[in-house]
């Protein structure tokens, strides 16, 4: 693996499991912390350190190790493939379903943005700027 391939890695890895940590605060409330991920990890017989953590989910540096993936996905309730970011691996239901009510969240947000901010618009000029916005956030579909 290249320099650059192994920067790439890096990132991807950090983009999913920063996804992964959205979806664990949509699902309790809360972000889990390093000291949550570590321990798990350590019941399992595997040690995280926290500059290892840090490398990882910043995407400063790519971490081959395959008892980390496997605690990680054990953690995150997801595939390891997915995880590791393996071509065809399939984005978790869970992950898909957080990153829709997101992309309706940012929506909404937009659209009460824009109808407050152009205040006296018509009716209708507000209804192409909803129809437009609705069709920007609606995801595609999935090869």
């Amino acid at each position: 693996m290249t320099e650059d391939e192994s920067q790439a890695a890096a990132e991807d890895l950090a983009k999913r499991l920063r996804l992964l940590m959205d979806v664990a605060v949509a699902e309790s409330g809360t972000e889990p912390t390093y000291s949550q991920i570590a321990d798990f990890l350590k019941e399992r017989g595997t040690n995280l350190s926290r500059s290892r953590w840090t490398y990882m989910v910043n995407g400063h540096r790519y971490v081959q190790d395959a008892a980390v993936f496997e605690g990680l996905a054990a953690f995150f309730d997801v595939d390891e493939a997915f995880l590791m970011g393996e071509d065809g691996a399939a984005t978790p239901e869970k992950v898909s379903a957080q990153l829709d009510m997101v992309r309706s969240m940012r929506a909404a947000k937009v659209k009460s943005y824009a109808a407050r901010t152009l205040g006296d618009i018509s009716p209708k000029a507000l209804h192409a700027i909803t129809k437009f916005l609705d069709e920007e956030m609606t995801p595609m579909p999935e090869h």
